[in-house]
């Protein structure tokens, strides 16, 4: 077993974070773009 420091938890940590938001902003991109083109037909 690779015993690991805290270093790689404070990496690994700020990576999800970095994943998450990522996952988030792109969701709420698409959504709202997907509302723009509703708008734009109605």
């Amino acid at each position: 077993m690779v015993e690991f420091g805290p270093t790689f938890y404070i990496l690994a940590g700020a990576v999800l974070l970095f994943v998450f938001f990522m996952f988030l902003f792109i969701r709420r991109t698409l959504t709202g773009f997907r509302e723009g083109m509703d708008e734009g037909k109605r």
